[in-house]
């Protein structure tokens, strides 16, 4: 039985989830942000908390959370809301887009996004409170570490392994069987033929253009 939800985070990337959740009818108990949510239709009807501690009001047996914050390099809150919440005995929903493509036998951890045409091949794992974002592919038996952020349209070959914290941003390309250590950023638009370890931030080539006369 799928439990009534409370949404942390008010933001685009909350409203891309809550959007999800309105297609497949799940009930939404409200919003949690200091920040109070932008007039946009999505979010019209939806009860407003401002407060973190507003959600201690609901029974954490009775509902789920869904972790609204968005994913950016070497920006932690989304995954220090996760680790408070988990912390004292809440569980974070797994919200999949209904056109993503995710094979029966690939493994979703708690709290796993999955965005609109993503699609995750057989074998794969994907960690919790992580994002696979709308586009990207995680190929066949790729491990994905927990608080990743794989961004639209990046592509996974098979057998990838990252571990936690990793952002592959927009575009990028890993090939197979590569590793990418703890917190390293995969810069939009990179191909990543080795192995990367803790703490790298990898760019794209540059592009230098030159006026021929």
């Amino acid at each position: 039985m799928n439990k009534p939800l409370l949404i942390i985070g008010s933001g685009g990337h909350a409203g891309v989830l809550v959007d999800i959740l309105r297609q497949q009818n799940r009930d939404i108990l409200g919003v949690v942000s200091p920040d109070k949510p932008p007039s946009n239709l999505v979010f019209k009807n939806i009860p407003y908390y401002n407060c973190d501690d507003d959600v201690l009001k609901f029974d954490k047996r009775a509902v789920n959370l869904v972790n609204g914050i968005g994913s950016l390099p070497n920006q932690n809150l989304r995954t220090k809301i996760y680790k408070y919440f988990v912390g004292i005995g809440y569980q974070f929903e797994t919200v999949v887009d209904s056109t993503a493509r995710i094979s029966s036998y690939a493994e979703l951890e708690d709290g796993t996004q999955v965005l609109a045409g993503a699609i995750i091949q057989t074998g794969a794992t994907i960690g919790a409170n992580s994002i696979i974002n709308s586009g990207a592919i995680v190929e066949h038996d790729c491990n994905i570490g927990m608080y990743n952020h794989i961004a639209p349209g990046a592509t996974l070959s098979g057998q990838v392994q990252t571990a936690d914290n990793v952002h592959v941003g927009t575009g990028a390309s890993v090939i197979q069987s590569v590793f990418i250590g703890n917190n390293s950023v995969i810069g939009a638009g990179s191909t990543i033929t080795k192995n990367i370890s803790d703490n790298i931030v990898c760019f794209p080539a540059r592009i230098t253009q030159k006026v021929i006369k």
